[in-house]
């Protein structure tokens, strides 16, 4: 469920919001409780075709459309991904397909995160960000 009209308004409202952070660590801890608040994944939405190659943990991303609009869920077995993931949620879940296509993720480069997450973790990130925009332009399609 999103609370901003659009992706690009998402990500300026987590952009507002990482600016509430002094340091770092702080950043970290909220990226991890986003994660805690993600919706339960089944177990069995857990096979090999949803899971997100690239991905230093394991991650697993469904997606379903309903009209132009496209739901995702995604899940991980590591906090600081499953944080991640709700970034990622907040920003692109519930929106059609053509605006998550036209939607360039300049948080990534805006919060810093290329630049305090370890390489395998920015891997990761762009993998689902790949992800999505793949869904999104088979969708749209």
């Amino acid at each position: 469920m999103t609370t901003e009209a659009t992706a690009e308004q998402a990500q300026q409202a987590l952009l507002d919001e990482f600016e509430m952070f002094d340091n770092w660590m702080d950043r970290y801890q909220y990226i991890i409780d986003m994660g805690k608040q993600l919706p339960d994944f089944p177990e069995e939405w857990k096979t090999p075709n949803k899971k997100i190659q690239g991905c230093q943990s394991n991650v697993w991303m469904h997606h379903r459309r309903d009209g132009d609009v496209l739901h995702f869920d995604a899940i991980s077995d590591a906090a600081i991904v499953s944080g991640l993931i709700a970034v990622l949620m907040r920003i692109y879940n519930g929106r059609p397909a053509q605006e998550i296509r036209d939607t360039n993720p300049h948080f990534m480069q805006d919060l810093g995160l290329d630049k305090h997450l370890s390489p395998t973790r920015s891997n990761g990130l762009h993998a689902m960000i790949q992800k999505i925009h793949e869904v999104a332009e088979q969708e749209a399609a």
